[in-house]
């Protein structure tokens, strides 16, 4: 309808230019989250992607990201509804990256069909890593009884509360490498020719955006509004697609646009959710000094 009365109503009353829809996808890439605290996943991405990629009118989708990663099976849901998305609409896929974009945040990035970074972007960080912590003798010192009672042999691997054992940390290792093969694969498929001939790439470490130029990672150095105008020319319009609002007029919890807050009210925010995911959260960002 939108398209229709463009071209009925008379030339001085048009806007002029190209309305590019742009979405942008921040926080860690996880279930759960709420308002104050927002992070990534499908469930509250899909829709926001379901509206940007129905602008007929508009020749590309315009993303820009800003995560750390997160949940590997997340990441790669998100990816592929965008990839889905631009195929059946037929639209192409820019991605312009913003702090960061590594690990989950960097496979979601493989999703457009160009990547423009900063010079002082992080990139990168394609691995597998999991965390946690052992209190096998804490336990012993307080006088506490770990009682478990299981049917399967492996009910209880890496159990914090009991000590380490070699064949669980066997089996987790192989776990993560079959993740991290797919998302080798991943790169390999979407980044082609233009990776560089360097075996660090696929080692977990990250990268500035520029380094990232030069290793293929991604296509160039560009700002979202800067590259959209020389490309599509000066009068091109960014129209930024929210999440959706509540009966109230209230964003509904998702697609965020926050700036760097402070830790302590992120943790008081995230309190009701669990203070682990909100620290969980607050960890992946600062390992790229974020």
């Amino acid at each position: 309808m939108a398209g229709l009365l463009t071209r009925i109503l008379p030339k001085r009353f048009r806007k002029e230019g190209i309305a590019i829809p742009v979405v942008r996808l921040q926080g860690a890439i996880m279930t759960g989250g709420g308002q104050f605290r927002p992070t990534l996943n499908l469930a509250n991405t899909a829709p926001v992607l379901e509206r940007a990629f129905a602008k007929k009118d508009a020749p590309v989708v315009a993303i820009s990201i800003n995560s750390p990663g997160g949940s590997p099976v997340q990441s790669r849901l998100i990816y592929q509804r965008i990839r889905a998305l631009a195929e059946e609409k037929n639209k192409r896929v820019l991605m312009f990256v913003e702090d960061v974009a590594a690990s989950g945040g960097y496979m979601i990035a493989l999703a457009g069909d160009e990547i423009f970074v900063d010079p002082t972007s992080i990139v990168g960080s394609i691995g597998v890593v999991s965390g946690g912590f052992g209190f096998p003798e804490l336990l012993q010192k307080i006088g506490v009884e770990r009682r478990v009672y299981t049917a399967g042999e492996n009910k209880v691997i890496l159990d914090p509360f009991q000590p380490e054992k070699e064949s669980d940390i066997e089996y987790l290792k192989s776990l993560q490498l079959d993740i991290h093969k797919v998302f080798i694969d991943m790169v390999k498929s979407r980044r082609g020719e233009r990776l560089a001939d360097d075996e660090t790439i696929f080692s977990g470490l990250f990268w500035t955006g520029q380094r990232g130029v030069e290793l293929g990672l991604v296509d160039g150095i560009g700002e979202i509004r800067d590259v959209l105008k020389r490309r599509f020319g000066p009068k091109t319009r960014l129209e930024l697609v929210g999440s959706a609002r509540g009966l109230l007029g209230r964003r509904l919890p998702g697609i965020a646009s926050l700036s760097n807050t402070n830790i302590g009210a992120e943790i008081a925010s995230g309190a009701a959710a669990g203070l682990a995911s909100t620290l969980e959260e607050r960890a992946l960002w600062s390992r790229y000094g974020l």
